[in-house]
């Protein structure tokens, strides 16, 4: 359910309850300021850490919400709150909060703003399309007070189409994929495209055979769901700038003949997170509106069993040119981004991000917090790490490390999909990724194995796909700049 933000002076009559923002350091001088019972509090445990929620029961209710300390109070701690809020208030139809009245620079209001509606938005998620008897939140009005002008309320409601965004890539995550088979996620590109007035092209079997994307035919043979292949563009008029976006679409991942176990199968709907992501930017980038022209490249096909499935020490020429030895056809994500990333480097855009849930070897170092990030050009590099760091997606800098490219070599073709048994996996995932980006683009490539999914509700995060990347699709693109060319 969309939220409706409004910017009030006063306390709308009717609202179910108000909520104050309390920070760590400051609460005997919050407490004392709004005369609260702190010895009730104290009886609760509540000390204002991030997240924390207290009720004082009244009509309406006030809920104190922690937003920890003010020295650590910044963006992401407004959109984690923001998410506490929206949990602890899911049963209630209308609320009005205070929560701003803690950022004391006025400049930075607007920024806290949008991180709160984002908050908001993404804490009420639910995935209910399956459920038969769904307790939908209620909650569908949030009235901020504190004033801020026009700059403030336009935040709001740029945070709530971000929340939006990010919460449709999530329901493309939770869809099984025996529903969401690539001709879906297909579908799902057109209706965003038609929409927001962008362009599309979608290659259907005969056109990704006559285009010679040999890696994704090659891991589509084992299924009975025809491949596509996604192009979407933003294409703002005078645009002297453009970025590509590359996304791992398997809307399935059994592993094909190298077959995952049973209990590693239960999360695979999630292996298209990367292009979930895609699509979850392309369908906010119109309210963001970058100058810059940005690109989607999609490649789209789950990774079966079927009679002709690919099998182990088969060769597939991919679009560059360059055939792989399939020794692994679990290792299928970077078989389809290798076709993408050519594709991509053709249009000579001037920096390339690939997104994927590609290895488990970067949940190991990182675990399900923090992406894995490597890439060709330090500053573009930097770049990405800047955006994330607005939009509180945690990433990690791994090097490609050049002794290990030895290790992709093939004896019967140029290439081989997997390096070293338990050996550098990650990066030996990202230095095969390298060899189909064009000499000279600035490239980098987000490792999403751990972040694109949850096992547990974390205040803005939900059980299940996270939309990971959304947000910092949409903030890259607003700040971009062409990173010098080496």
């Amino acid at each position: 359910m969309t939220i409706t933000f409004t910017l009030d002076k006063e306390v709308p009559a009717g609202v179910d309850a108000v909520a104050l923002g309390v920070c760590s350091d400051q609460l005997a001088a919050t407490m004392a300021a709004h005369a609260l019972d702190a010895d009730y509090l104290a009886g609760r445990g509540f000390t204002a850490k991030l997240g924390q929620i207290a009720a004082l029961p009244g009509a309406p209710v006030t809920l104190l919400v922690g937003l920890g300390s003010s020295t650590e109070l910044d963006t992401n701690a407004f959109r984690r709150a923001g998410g506490a809020l929206a949990r602890a208030t899911s049963r209630y139809t209308g609320i009005a909060t205070r929560l701003l009245d803690t950022e004391a620079a006025p400049a930075r209001r607007p920024a806290a703003a949008q991180a709160l509606a984002e908050g908001m938005v993404l804490g009420s998620y639910r995935y209910t399309t399956y459920k038969s008897e769904a307790e939908a939140p209620t909650l569908s009005t949030v009235a901020v007070l504190g004033g801020g002008g026009a700059r403030v309320k336009a935040a709001l409601d740029l945070g709530a189409r971000i929340g939006d965004a990010v919460a449709f890539a999530r329901d493309l995550v939770n869809t099984p994929g025996g529903d969401l088979t690539p001709t879906a996620l297909a579908q799902a590109a057109v209706d965003i495209a038609e929409r927001e007035n962008l362009q599309i092209s979608v290659l259907d079997e005969t056109a990704i055979a006559a285009a010679g994307l040999g890696g994704l035919l090659g891991v589509n043979r084992g299924s009975e769901q025809p491949a596509r292949f996604i192009e979407i563009s933003w294409a703002p008029p005078g645009a002297k700038r453009s970025l590509a976006l590359v996304g791992k679409g398997i809307t399935f991942d059994s592993g094909g003949l190298s077959l995952k176990t049973a209990a590693g199968m239960t999360t695979m709907k999630n292996d298209m997170g990367g292009a979930a992501a895609i699509l979850g930017a392309m369908s906010a980038i119109a309210a963001v509106a970058p100058k810059c022209k940005v690109t989607g490249y999609i490649p789209t096909t789950d990774n079966m069993t079927g009679g002709d499935a690919t099998r182990v020490g088969d060769v597939l020429r991919i679009r560059n040119g360059k055939t792989v030895e399939v020794l692994n056809t679990d290792a299928e994500g970077r078989l389809v981004l290798a076709d993408a990333l050519s594709l991509a480097s053709e249009a000579a855009p001037d920096a390339i991000v690939d997104i994927a849930t590609l290895t488990g070897a970067v949940v190991v170092a990182l675990g399900a917090k923090v992406s894995g990030l490597m890439g060709s050009h330090p500053g573009w590099m930097a770049q990405i790490s800047k955006a994330a760091d607005h939009t509180g997606e945690r990433l990690w800098q791994l090097p490609l490390v050049e002794d290990y490219r030895s290790e992709i070599d093939s004896d019967v073709a140029d290439l081989k999909n997997i390096g070293k048994a338990g050996s550098a996996g990650t990066i030996t995932a990202g230095l095969f990724l390298r060899e189909f980006v064009a000499d000279g683009i600035p490239w980098a490539h987000l490792d999403i194995a751990g972040t694109g999914w949850s096992d547990a509700d974390d205040l803005d995060i939900t059980k299940g796909g996270t939309g990971w990347g959304v947000r910092l699709f949409l903030e890259l693109a607003r700040a971009f700049r062409t990173p010098s060319r080496p």
